[in-house]
């Protein structure tokens, strides 16, 4: 071979390697050069590594620099011309690629110089390689094991279950939790009822929800057991539509609600959802007969919660400065919520109205003395009779007024039993404007046990009768005509209703010594009525 053909050959690998080594560095500021790349993604795709540190388009390059040399040189070395036509002449035939090293200088061959840019692979791999790869992994379809148990329930709203993020903490540390559930929670309109009673010996210790129906010709219960027995600190509320909602506190601090149903031999649940708290309360049954509240004292405010009747699980309504209890409603709407709050820091107890229609409005509705503790115990919407307690006479005392009213709130003698503790629960409804014309019920207790007070503000006398056996003490309602329904459960009857008549007070006649005129004023210490402006807090004389 003559030296100019030496020279020419020379020359040519010289520009081989010159073009080699300028690739990369014209490809570095393109960026859609870099998808060159997944070839090693798809190789890495079927690699076995538990670690997924390499794959395989990478191990083959470490272990065979030969071949990554004879797959990326040609086409390096080809750019400027034919691409296709370099690798098939690499690959076809070794020996002409070999050629040129044997003849034009093997040591000077660039192999080292050109795969070191290629060997930095694996970092570009880590972003653009793996993460497709870890999308594909087979240990990802396990996880939709976590559905199957879903259908076992009834399909809640998608963000019922979870638990508002806001938590609330306590003015005061929880009370110690009941042994004895209420006796029976009465829902809207008198039309069903609902209890816990206490399991057999079967299921073991415990309480199971049931309902009774009360509309019929004939009351009757519908035991709605789970397959867990509840505690006897757990709520159980009626609504119009038989459904039962049961409030559970299933850990320390977290509350949840569901909402119960038969189901031919079984008993449905839908959950609602959770709230922590470290105390709840829920308050009495709505007046609309579908919706429930509950009450979560905290340090400064109260909150007042929608539980059941919303559209995405437990909400927040109304957020009441103070520390609140009780809960009246005051309406035939559920709107108006009478509640018992004392202001932080301490002070008297008075009772606000709660307007949950305009955002938690807050407004006075006891306020008897400056200092006197006022509560609202009962209320009725169709005449505003109100039946409070306060001690406001010197010490606690039962009383009454009308809501909307001028007049100061009128406290019975006939009421004040030092011995016994009388609570109201039960008003009849349908007096329209006539506050004074209503039947109250009223429990009574002492040392005896629990028996019924009846009484009306205008006949100033309160009539005692025993309770029928069994009665679930503190539950009953009136009819418009006058007539209670105390419910009570016994061995021979567990669901039954005893009918009990409003008595006819007798009129008080005048005394007079036959020698006054007549309409003459009657001497002191006679029970005459006397209008609410006009009414001593005490200095009266019980009649008769």
């Amino acid at each position: 071979m003559t030296a100019c053909a030496i020279e020419d050959m020379t020359a040519g690998v010289a520009g081989t390697a010159a073009a080699a080594g300028s690739a990369p560095e014209a490809a570095e500021p393109d960026g859609p050069a870099e998808p060159v790349k997944p070839r090693a993604a798809g190789a890495s795709a079927g690699a076995p590594d538990a670690d997924g540190e390499g794959t395989a388009g990478a191990g083959a390059s470490e272990r065979d620099p030969g071949a990554g040399a004879s797959e990326r040189d040609p086409g390096a070395g080809a750019s400027e011309g034919d691409p296709g036509a370099g690798a098939a002449e690499a690959k076809a035939d070794p020996a002409a690629s070999s050629a040129g090293p044997r003849e034009g200088g093997a040591p000077e061959v660039r192999v080292p110089e050109v795969r070191a840019p290629e060997v930095k692979a694996p970092e570009v791999r880590a972003p653009q390689v793996r993460a497709p790869g870890a999308a594909a992994v087979p240990p990802l379809p396990p996880m939709p094991s976590a559905p199957p148990s879903v259908p076992s329930a009834p399909p809640p709203p998608p963000s019922t279950p979870e638990p508002p993020a806001r938590t609330v903490e306590a003015a005061l540390p929880p009370a110690p939790p009941r042994l004895v559930p209420p006796a029976l929670t009465l829902g809207a309109g008198h039309t069903y009822a609902a209890r816990l009673t206490p399991a057999g010996e079967a299921t073991g210790p415990g309480w199971f929800p049931e309902r009774w129906t009360l509309d019929g010709p004939e009351p009757y219960a519908v035991p709605l057991p789970l397959d867990r027995p509840e505690e006897a600190a757990s709520d159980v509320l009626p609504l119009s539509d038989g459904r039962v909602l049961i409030r559970r506190e299933v850990a320390a601090g977290r509350h949840t609600f569901s909402l119960l149903y038969p189901t031919g031999p079984g008993t449905g649940e839908v959950p609602l959802g959770a709230l922590d708290c470290p105390e709840l309360t829920l308050l009495p049954p709505s007046p609309d007969g579908m919706s429930a509240y509950a009450l979560l004292p905290g340090k400064r405010s109260t909150g007042v919660w929608l539980v059941a009747g919303g559209a995405f699980g437990p909400e927040q309504v109304a957020d009441v400065p103070g520390r609140c209890s009780g809960g009246v409603w005051l309406d035939r709407e559920g709107r108006l919520l009478a509640l018992d709050r004392q202001m932080p820091g301490g002070g008297p107890v008075k009772a606000v109205v709660v307007d949950l229609g305009r955002g938690g409005e807050v407004t006075p509705l006891l306020q008897i003395a400056p200092e006197s503790n006022d509560r609202l115990l009962l209320a009725d919407a169709d005449s505003g009779l109100l039946l409070v307690r306060s001690d406001a006479p010197g010490h606690d005392r039962l009383g009454w007024g009308v809501l909307g009213s001028c007049l100061p709130v009128r406290f019975p003698e006939c009421l004040r039993a030092p011995d016994e503790t009388l609570t109201p629960f039960a008003v009849q409804p349908g007096q329209m404007l006539m506050p004074e014309s209503c039947a109250v019920a009223l429990r009574i207790d002492g040392a005896g046990g629990s028996w019924v007070g009846l009484w009306r503000p205008a006949g100033r006398r309160l009539h005692q009768f025993a309770a029928p056996g069994g009665w679930l003490a503190g539950s009953g309602f009136w009819t418009r005509e006058g007539v209670l329904h105390l419910p009570y459960s016994q061995e021979d009857a567990p669901c039954a209703v005893a009918l009990m008549e409003a008595p006819v007070d007798e009129p008080h006649p005048a005394v007079t010594t036959g020698t006054n005129a007549s309409g003459a004023t009657p001497p002191r210490g006679v029970c005459t009525p006397v209008p609410l402006g006009q009414a001593p807090l005490t200095g009266r004389i019980a009649p008769g």
